[in-house]
């Protein structure tokens, strides 16, 4: 459990560490790398970001998406063949990772627009205005996506030679 609340702070703080840049953080990748080492354990660092971020910016109506949208790129990733090859595994995790920073305005927006009574105009308005963030937040996703194979592979190795140490 310490390792998974480690790795959810970690999370955490890349995104607080890479605030001045707009919509660019490592979040989407340690995500997808968490899901590919730990599979569904990779919920709980998850989670532990999510209530990293309400914690620290407060538990207001911005916050209640992110208890869904975070978790629509672990499923799609929980979905990706575990026996890729690996060749292919450097195209697909960097266009998911990057399909989830272009679609994640219009994945916020209907619990957004649910909790804060805007109109089904006003979502589409609101993620209308919200592409070049996301236009951002996808190309930024997609660049870093390029690090999930090495770190992923990174994670998997220093995970196993711990477990194996404690045997």
């Amino acid at each position: 459990m310490t390792v998974f609340a480690t790795l959810g702070a970690l999370t955490f703080v890349s995104k607080v560490a890479l605030s001045a840049l707009p919509n660019v953080h490592l979040a989407g990748l340690l995500i997808m790398v968490y899901t590919l080492v730990f599979r569904v354990k990779a919920l709980f660092p998850l989670y532990v970001y999510v209530l990293l971020e309400g914690i620290v910016y407060g538990f207001t109506v911005w916050w209640v998406p992110y208890l869904y949208v975070w978790t629509v790129l672990w499923g799609v990733t929980m979905l990706l063949p575990k026996k890729m090859p690996r060749r292919l595994c450097f195209v697909v995790y960097p266009v998911v990772c990057g399909l989830f920073g272009l679609c994640f305005g219009t994945l916020f927006a209907p619990g957004f627009a649910l909790l804060t009574h805007m109109s089904r105009q006003g979502m589409f308005a609101w993620i209308v205005n919200g592409l070049p963030f996301d236009a951002i937040h996808g190309a930024a996703n997609l660049a870093l996506g390029f690090l999930i194979v090495p770190l992923s592979d990174l994670l998997r190795k220093l995970w196993e030679q711990g477990t194996s140490s404690r045997s």
